[in-house]
């Protein structure tokens, strides 16, 4: 991992009189370890993790030391994180009998040796030790990492999904995204539209979505398949044939109205019509584009003689920038469609072409 301040020089700006980097076109660099100490402090601290259970109390106290470096570089709203850290916090507990007695009290230290970029996706290594090595500190350690370990890890977990979204920086990227302009120079109308979302997060009714009138794109794809539509169909729809030919984690619904997660999570959205091995209908995002906008994506599979199958693709309503004001989102949807999905299914599965 580079070292902050590190990067290349030609792409890091300097500060600026009006202290613009307009939609972060330049590389711009921050140092992130002062709000790593804060916000692992605020998620470490102070956890209950057995209250009275089988006669024991434990909870974690303070936090002894974050060290290491964390930093977060940013190029045209692209958020690139760095960090690796060594945590260190006290815990505490006590057992008693069945009467309320004490049977002992321990402290003990929490090691996290190596919370770093490289191993995101992994839980890190968590160890454990009690300044008692009597019966009840090891008894106490014992519990400390049956219940303890996963809800200390659940928060580190949150501490990297948000250094990866940008930690501190998250909200300065988004202040400074720059609206688009007419050709008069105003802002551009915006109105309300009513869209058809099942299963979103309120519950079926339909939920109202802001939309600009331009800057929407529709993409159209045709692609040919030596195999029955049966097989794509199929595919598509099987969370372990993605994870298969994505090499990334899938999780996707076979049923009208249910969910699917896709790419380790970058795509969400959920089906809104399904017939087996003709259609598939689904509304779908990137998790980077604007809160509550969703495109329509439209499959259909045809078989114009036995064994060659044609999958037509509409996708409308995909927005021509994401939240960070990057234009590239049209040419990168039809780009992944093309080559991380249908080219994918073919070099995997043998579909031809």
């Amino acid at each position: 991992m580079a070292k902050f301040g590190e990067g290349d020089k030609r792409w890091i700006v300097q500060d600026r009189p009006d202290g613009a980097n307009v939609h972060n076109w330049h590389w711009s660099e921050k140092d992130c370890l002062p709000w790593a100490k804060k916000r692992l402090g605020e998620l470490l601290q102070n956890i209950r993790i057995i209250e009275g259970s089988g006669g024991l109390w434990i909870s974690t106290t303070k936090l002894d030391s974050v060290t290491g470096e964390a930093y977060v570089n940013v190029r045209k709203g692209k958020i690139i994180p760095g960090y690796e850290l060594t945590v260190k916090l006290s815990w505490e507990g006590e057992a008693k009998d069945g009467e309320g007695n004490s049977l002992g009290k321990a402290t003990g230290k929490v090691d996290l040796p190596y919370i770093a970029d490289e191993n995101a996706d992994e839980a890190p290594e968590l160890k454990c030790s009690v300044l008692d090595e009597g019966a009840v500190g090891q008894r106490l350690r014992q519990a400390f990492l049956a219940t303890g370990k996963s809800m200390i890890l659940e928060r580190v977990a949150t501490f990297v999904k948000e250094i990866s979204q940008g930690g501190p920086v998250k909200d300065e990227i988004e202040s400074k995204i720059v609206p688009k302009v007419d050709t008069a120079g105003s802002k551009a109308t915006r109105s309300e539209v009513k869209v058809d979302t099942p299963g979103a997060p309120t519950g079926k009714e339909p939920v109202t979505i802001a939309k600009t009138k331009e800057g929407f794109k529709t993409i159209s794809l045709t692609e040919r398949f030596h195999c029955r539509p049966r097989d794509v169909y199929s595919t598509l729809l099987d969370e372990n044939r993605w994870k298969g030919f994505t090499q990334s984690k899938a999780i996707i619904s076979k049923e009208v109205g249910g969910h699917f997660s896709l790419f380790d999570g970058a795509v969400t959205g959920v089906n809104m019509k399904l017939e087996e091995d003709k259609l598939i209908m689904q509304r779908w995002r990137f998790q980077n584009w604007h809160d509550g906008l969703y495109s329509t994506v439209c499959l259909t599979f045809e078989e114009p003689e036995i064994g060659v199958t044609i999958v037509k693709l509409t996708q409308t309503d995909v927005p021509e920038e994401d939240r960070y004001g990057n234009a590239t989102v049209v040419e990168n949807t039809q780009k992944g469609w093309k080559d991380l999905i249908f080219h994918k299914i073919r070099a995997v599965f043998g579909y031809g072409i």
